[in-house]
């Protein structure tokens, strides 16, 4: 989303008020004739700082949560087209699912879509981003992510550890697809209580979180139905899954039987009953 900064956002349109956690009318205040001027991430949620104004002294962000299905959509200019993404074709993913566009001055769009609308846009001021943040855990590919880190967060959890890994609280950023794979990778039962592993379990464990996300990465993530990133790209993960969304299939690793599927702290879960203890 680099493509966005420095910027002037000449206009905001909102088509669906229940994305934005504002007043309509603040919101757009917020964000019109201004810049973003700096943009990062956290967990799931991008940080989009805002120009401040000639007289203004606080600081101001944008925050924008995916969700499940939530996406941000940049064109360079309003007639622009790739894949299933069109800014002006009313039959477009884009047109059907787009709560918000951004126009900026040099006729380019952002726009925010989301198919199932769990997703939101918020603007906030510096307190209230340090409040957000407080309630995120470690970023699981950054340098103070350690084993110790690691080691110290999940020991004596109660919950399955497939539950510690999607709590954004322990670690921030990891979904379901990748607690699936790194379980997998890791030869750990989602359903086994967090506090159970041994410390060798946990150091796996952790390698594995390490190995797939960064995988996950390198391969712009996963594309089953409707992913792609703001270049209109889709994710090229999807062929080294070894669990998630193969339930019923048999395993790629040891062949002994088919990949169960059950649920675990809410969410459909797959794994390898031979391969997990």
């Amino acid at each position: 989303m680099g493509k966005v900064l420095n910027k002037l956002v000449l206009r905001v349109e909102i088509n669906n008020v229940n994305v934005i956690r504002n007043r309509k009318n603040s919101f757009k205040k917020a964000l019109e004739r201004r810049r973003f001027v700096n943009i990062e991430r956290r967990g799931k949620m991008l940080i989009f700082e805002i120009e401040k104004g000639k007289k203004e002294t606080k600081r101001y962000f944008l925050l924008a949560r995916m969700g499940m299905t939530g996406r941000l959509v940049y064109f360079s200019e309003e007639d622009a087209l790739w894949g299933e993404n069109s800014f002006k074709n009313k039959k477009s993913f884009s047109h059907k699912h787009c709560h918000i566009i951004f126009k900026f001055k040099e006729d380019a769009v952002m726009l925010f879509c989301d198919i199932r609308r769990f997703g939101y846009m918020e603007v906030v001021g510096e307190k209230e981003l340090e409040d957000r943040l407080a309630h995120f855990g470690s970023e699981p590919l950054s340098d103070s992510f350690t084993l110790s880190v690691f080691r110290n967060t999940i020991k004596n959890k109660k919950t399955t550890v497939k539950a510690f890994l999607l709590n954004q609280r322990y670690v921030a950023g990891i979904g379901n697809i990748y607690a699936d794979e790194i379980l997998f990778e890791a030869g750990v039962r989602p359903c086994r209580v967090a506090s159970s592993l041994s410390a060798e379990e946990v150091k796996v464990v952790y390698k594995s979180i390490k190995k797939i996300l960064r995988k996950a990465v390198v391969n712009r993530g996963t594309t089953f139905s409707d992913y792609v990133d703001s270049d209109g790209k889709e994710g090229g993960f999807k062929k080294y899954l070894k669990v998630y969304g193969r339930g019923g299939e048999k395993c790629l690793n040891c062949k002994a039987g088919n990949i169960k599927k059950i649920r675990v702290a809410g969410r459909g879960t797959c794994f390898c009953e031979y391969c997990q203890k």
